[in-house]
């Protein structure tokens, strides 16, 4: 990782990658971070050796958010151009080929909540509190949130988060279906690595291909979206070399080794 680096990424085994905020004291998520974290998953999308990426915040915060003080000098005029940039970010990172796991840690509130959305699976230390309290300061989510949100714990839960902009525990972000499971304060990154490893460890293709047909669906009727997973099926996962080694596998009673081709 570059020296004043906001956003570093360490590699490790079985093809998880780690990208780590890194801008104290909260992790504000300032134009420079954004523009950083941007190049890394666009790095991370075009490796191919990429099974799962674990985003989390150093120090005690996952991101509170946006930098506050920073949009307090910003040119107002410029705001929609910075928040079209946001966007593209995140609709980057919902998109990402290989799975996502956000170990939240701390705070996620704001646009930090935003950013969680915008991964596949999120664990939260028992400590960590969520919320959207962009009203508060005569804003809105702008990072998606308003969208991403109600899709993933209904609308009426979604409008009293982002209406009343109520902070909640992890506890209740369980209990809402806004993480997916807690864990003791501090352990939440290791629990996101023995997710992402055990998900690393399953056939690229299938998965990559599993999650596009998740995502995609969602946008679309129930009969087309059945449509586009059989044309995923059909397309990339029939055609895998993953496919017959992890039906030799099975009946050669061993674990597969799934080379991602």
């Amino acid at each position: 990782m570059a020296q004043g680096s906001l956003v570093g990424r360490k590699s490790e085994e079985d093809g998880v990658e780690v990208l780590v905020l890194k801008n104290p004291p909260v992790n504000a998520l300032s134009t420079a971070l954004l523009r950083e974290l941007d190049t890394a998953v666009a790095a991370l999308d075009a490796d191919p050796k990429v099974r799962a990426v674990i985003l989390t915040g150093d120090g005690q915060y996952f991101s509170a958010g946006a930098d506050l003080k920073e949009m307090a000098t910003m040119d107002l005029s410029t705001a929609p151009d910075v928040v079209r940039r946001g966007l593209a970010l995140f609709a980057r990172l919902a998109g990402l080929r290989p799975p996502v796991v956000a170990a939240i840690n701390g705070l996620a509130l704001g646009g930090g909540l935003e950013l969680a959305l915008a991964t596949d699976l999120r664990i939260a230390g028992e400590s960590a509190k969520l919320g959207a309290p962009e009203v508060n300061y005569g804003l809105l989510p702008a990072y998606g949130g308003t969208q991403r949100l109600p899709r993933l714990i209904g609308v009426a839960k979604a409008k009293e988060l982002i209406f009343t902009g109520a902070i909640i525990s992890a506890a209740e972000a369980l209990k809402v279906g806004l993480v997916n499971k807690t864990v003791p304060a501090g352990q939440e990154l290791r629990a996101a690595r023995d997710m992402a490893h055990t998900i690393a460890q399953k056939a690229p293709k299938a998965v990559q291909a599993a999650k596009r047909a998740i995502t995609e669906g969602l946008s679309m009727p129930i009969a087309q979206g059945i449509e586009r997973e059989t044309d995923l099926f059909a397309r990339e996962v029939l055609p895998s070399e993953d496919l017959p080694e992890g039906i030799l596998a099975f009946v050669e009673r061993r674990p597969p080794k799934f080379q991602g081709k």
